[in-house]
């Protein structure tokens, strides 16, 4: 299989009946990564498929579902998050994360073009990918003051460093895309040229942040 042999679009309500599925996977990739991410149910999967506000990868010809992703909006719609990125453990060879992040991206700054673009993360390979969609690594504090925002991630094992350290620090990494930077091309973050030396801050951060509160 290949890239070529897959359907990455905008769920819609023919696609409820992976719900569940979704879920599930959610919640598994979060227990091998050691984090987490904000837990959600079926149905507001569902509603995110009914909304238009998600994108679902499938296999062609086949009856089940490779990857998903959702957009959720915080702040008046100010801020745009693409969350719960997940693509099946026996499709991950072929590059369908990176689509599946493409067509959310594309799906968030069509329905919400003035708003900023944000995401939390611990994978490196996503920081890839957002980074090549012109994101950048930030402060939490350049991202929404939102508090239902916050909350969400109080399901990750990591939420009591969020939370001592006043939302300031954590094992994840803010990254932020503003449509109102003037030429984004020139000004991208380039990962490649900076994976050695992000890799070796991430992991100073993760040494010293799990130490101080107890995560070893």
């Amino acid at each position: 299989m290949d890239l070529q042999d897959f359907i990455v679009q905008v769920a819609t309500e023919e696609h409820i009946k992976y719900a569940e599925a979704v879920c599930k996977e959610m919640e598994e990739s979060a227990k091998a990564r050691g984090t987490g991410i904000a837990k959600r149910n079926p149905e507001y999967i569902k509603k995110k498929m009914l909304e238009g506000k998600s994108i679902i990868a499938l296999p062609k010809g086949e009856e089940r579902f490779a990857g998903f992703c959702y957009i959720e909006t915080w702040g008046h719609d100010q801020y745009v998050a693409n969350s719960g990125l997940i693509v099946a453990p026996e499709f991950r060879k072929y590059g369908l994360a990176t689509e599946i992040k493409n067509k959310a991206f594309e799906l968030s700054r069509k329905k919400y073009p003035k708003a900023k673009l944000f995401g939390l993360t611990t994978s490196l390979a996503v920081m890839k990918i957002n980074s090549e969609l012109g994101y950048k690594p930030v402060s939490f504090s350049e991202l929404t003051d939102d508090e239902d925002f916050w909350k969400g991630c109080s399901s990750c094992v990591n939420y009591d460093i969020l939370t001592r350290t006043n939302k300031k620090h954590c094992l994840c990494t803010g990254m932020l895309y503003d449509p109102a930077e003037k030429h984004p091309e020139e000004n991208k973050w380039d990962f490649r040229k900076n994976f050695e030396k992000f890799q070796n801050l991430l992991n100073i951060k993760e040494n010293i942040l799990a130490k101080l509160f107890n995560k070893n």
